[in-house]
């Protein structure tokens, strides 16, 4: 499982996606989200800008990524 580093209190679902390199768009997120293909926490997620905070994990096209907060990596 991969990690992500929340900066901020949280990251909008469509706005991780781009920065996680899973897209190259915005465009391509929304569709992402919306035909079903994104989990959060092991369940679907349809809200294109759900709020995806540390303790989340992301699950998109067969990988996992674990967002993580500034301090943990520091650890």
């Amino acid at each position: 499982m991969e990690t992500f580093v929340l900066k901020d209190e949280y990251i909008q679902l469509d706005q991780l996606l781009k920065a996680l390199r899973m897209v190259s768009s915005g465009g391509m997120a929304h569709l992402m989200v919306d035909d079903g293909f994104v989990k959060v926490d092991g369940f679907v997620e349809k809200r294109r800008r759900a709020k995806i905070r540390v303790g989340n994990t992301i699950e998109v096209s067969g990988k996992k990524f674990k967002v993580i907060a500034k301090e943990e990596l520091e650890d």
